[in-house]
């Protein structure tokens, strides 16, 4: 019996990243990108071109196309638009299907979702609109620091100790960081708290839903190992992740597609 080929993709748009993935029928990606620039640029479009082109496929061949994302208005080509708590949430199920507690740090905004036993989304808080404890304040930091973001993990994992980093405004957390390095401080020991100022941010939010086991981290943060660490350290919890958490979106928005 010959199995027909359907094509669904999932466009997940961020304040600061554009991500698209293409799944054949539902349960398999065979075309991901994620370009680092989000709503009201070229990133979407660029992110829907790169997909196809590593699916090796043309656009006429998707079926169904699904957007999510503070940018999932804008893309005319969706047949569908979801917030993006119900994508995340399938996303992280598809991923790790045990998950009953998804933590969410993207660009702009922290999400923390309780997952019911069955799979589906129970409850959710979100942050306030600072971007304290988000992607968008690590990349800051990372900045001040002269390091790339993909290697404050690694920084973090040399660290013997961790610097306080008292502020929780992103303004005020810069000019502190900017003090520290001054005085001398470790940089290994500096990206230790500047990521335990993250999860202590992030822990306050979860224990406000209430943590259930298991936990699995989504977003573009999730890439990041040592925040992993820190908030493995604040909650008391193991946190589960995968290296494709950072499309769980797109991929809850792909799973999403009608028939």
């Amino acid at each position: 019996m010959v199995v027909k080929k359907i094509y669904t993709m999932g466009i997940d748009i961020g304040s600061t990243t554009s991500k698209t993935v293409i799944m054949l029928n539902k349960k398999e990606i065979v075309g991901q990108a994620v370009i680092p620039v989000g709503t009201g640029t070229s990133g979407p479009l660029r992110s829907i071109e790169a997909a196809l082109k590593s699916a090796g496929i043309a656009r006429e061949e998707v079926s169904f196309t699904v957007a999510t994302g503070y940018g999932r208005n804008s893309i005319r080509q969706a047949q569908l638009k979801l917030s993006e708590l119900s994508c995340h949430a399938k996303g992280a199920v598809w991923l790790y299907p045990p998950v009953r507690t998804v933590i969410d740090i993207g660009g702009q905004d922290i999400k923390v979702m309780s997952i019911s036993e069955d799979g589906k989304l129970q409850n959710f808080v979100m942050n306030d609109k600072c971007a304290a404890g988000t992607g968008r304040f690590l990349e800051v930091m990372a900045r001040v620091l002269e390091a790339r973001l993909s290697d404050l993990g690694e920084l973090d994992a040399r660290a013997k100790n961790y610097v306080e980093i008292s502020s929780t405004c992103t303004v005020f957390a810069e000019s502190e960081v900017i003090s520290r390095l001054s005085q001398g401080a470790d940089i290994c020991d500096l990206v230790a708290g500047i990521h335990r100022s993250v999860a202590v941010r992030v822990a306050a939010l979860a224990n406000r839903l209430g943590v259930v086991e298991p936990v699995f981290i989504t977003g573009g943060v999730s890439l990041n190992s040592g925040v992993i660490r820190a908030l493995e350290a604040e909650l008391g919890v193991r946190v589960w992740t995968d290296a494709r958490a950072n499309l769980a979106g797109a991929i809850g928005a792909a799973l999403s597609a009608r028939p």
